[in-house]
């Protein structure tokens, strides 16, 4: 069947989204893993030494992709939590829920790997740099949205507290993003741009887009994966339900 013929909005529903979430979740999680050795097999042994960061420039295979999807999935939780808000859909606000764990996690990876190209780099683990200091703000924002959703007993209440929360945080994105043009900071500038040529070798940005690549198939994974627990959790008393987990 063609996918212009397919009905895609039966699938905001609970049920025709669980069983879909539940085929697509294998195919993202080995496709994840196939991109993630490939990338890490080009970015670690095939790439070029750095002529003045040397060997220490490998560290950006996981450090980049982690902090562009920490940044894209924030959008992603504002987007579906507005959408549930605006509309008081179920399933949109379960995604935004879903989703936040593993921009959290996303954003640690970036400030950890970034303190370790920094020891090498800029002699320090940690500056209050513009660009560290608001990606700093982004973990608390993602910790703030679930603590205050695991605070509020009713479902449908929390989704609506932290829908705000979230909507009220975007604002740092554009800010994490545009620091290094706004402020002098030690942060260098965006190596990949959509208006200009790579300024890296052709292997080393092969490897980048393998491993934002197997980020992104990652996160819908494990994404998908804990919204379809959590349908499972609030539609516990559905017929559909209790013959899914008998």
């Amino acid at each position: 069947m063609p996918l212009r013929n397919i009905n895609w909005f039966k699938y905001a529903a609970p049920q025709p989204f669980y069983g879909l979430a539940g085929k697509l979740i294998p195919w993202f999680a080995v496709g994840a893993l196939i991109l993630g050795v490939a990338g890490l097999y080009i970015g670690l042994l095939i790439a070029p030494t750095d002529a003045q960061q040397g060997d220490a420039y490998r560290i950006i295979f996981i450090h980049v992709p982690a902090a562009w999807m920490s940044m894209f999935i924030y959008l992603l939780v504002a987007f579906w939590a507005a959408i549930g808000l605006i509309f008081n859909a179920r399933l949109a606000s379960m995604l935004a829920l879903s989703l936040a764990p593993t921009g959290a996690l996303m954003t640690f990876i970036a400030l950890f790997t970034g303190a370790l190209w920094g020891k090498p780099t800029w002699g320090t683990w940690w500056v209050w740099d513009a660009r560290l200091t608001s990606e700093l703000i982004l973990l608390f924002l993602y910790f703030g949205f679930l603590s205050l959703h695991a605070s509020i007993d009713d479902p449908r209440r929390a989704d609506r507290s932290a829908a705000v929360l979230a909507l009220v945080g975007v604002i740092n994105v554009p800010i994490i993003y545009f620091s290094v043009k706004w402020w002098n900071t030690l942060h260098q500038g965006a190596t990949i741009s959509m208006t200009k040529a790579p300024a890296m070798a052709s292997q080393m940005l092969l490897g980048m887009l393998l491993m934002v690549g197997s980020f992104w198939l990652y996160s819908l994974a494990t994404s998908l994966y804990r919204c379809r627990t959590l349908v499972l959790e609030r539609e516990e008393h559905a017929a559909w339900v209790v013959e899914e987990i008998q």
